[in-house]
This record gives C-alpha cells, structure tokens and sequence, in this order.
C-alpha cells in the first residue's frame, strides 16, 4: 500500500548522479497547516525525469513508500536512514491510471547496496 500526501512545490533539486548505477532527483513539498511542514522526498532512476513538468509552487500529489535501511561503515559505526521514495507524481486533482495499491517487494528502482555510499 502506498502512502500519499499533496501540497505544494517548495524546492527542486537538481539530478545527482550518486554512484554509476544510482541516481536521484530530491524535492521538497510544503505541506500547510498551523505548523507548515518541508518534507523531502527523491524520486530514483528513470523517474527523476518526472519531475520536470513541475515548477516550485505548483501543487502536487505524491505517493510514495517508506524505506528505512541500516549502513554500517568500515569503522563499525551504525546508522540508520529514511527515504521517502516517490512512486507517483501528478498535479494536484489529476486523474490516476489505475487504482491499484502498490505494495513494495523490494528496494526501490535504481536501488545500490553498496556499504561504501551511505546515500
């Protein structure tokens, strides 16, 4: 099942090519309310392209998973990370192609598991 929320555009990032076989795209969505939220999200792989039908302050519907992993460095230090990796990306109010839930078997696409990168 995804997870979804819209709000508008605040920040967009440039593609960041991560290691030879990942890259990404992050964006910042503000979210209102009486406390705002700026939550980052990334788009991965083929999907970075996505994102360039939109300009900060447009508002849009994102659905997204979860993804959380443990890096350990060479050193013996663990840390952990969270991702907020988009699935969908639409304008606010658009019609969906489909209404399936998405349930993750996996790492996202574009996905490296190499100790070396923490992110």
């Amino acid at each position: 099942m995804a997870l979804e929320v819209t709000g508008k555009l605040h920040k967009l990032f440039e593609e960041q090519q991560v290691t030879e076989r990942f890259n990404k795209r992050e964006f910042v969505l503000a979210l209102e309310g009486k406390y705002p939220q700026y939550v980052l999200f990334q788009l991965t792989g083929k999907r970075c392209g996505d994102l360039n039908a939109f300009r900060e302050g447009d508002e849009v519907r994102v659905e997204f998973a979860l993804r959380g992993r443990e890096w350990k460095s060479r050193q013996g230090e663990v840390r952990f990370f969270n991702s907020l990796d988009v699935l969908r990306l639409e304008a606010a109010g658009g019609a969906r192609d489909d209404d399936r839930d998405y349930v993750p078997s996996g790492p996202p696409p574009g996905f490296v598991d190499d100790e070396d990168v923490p992110f």
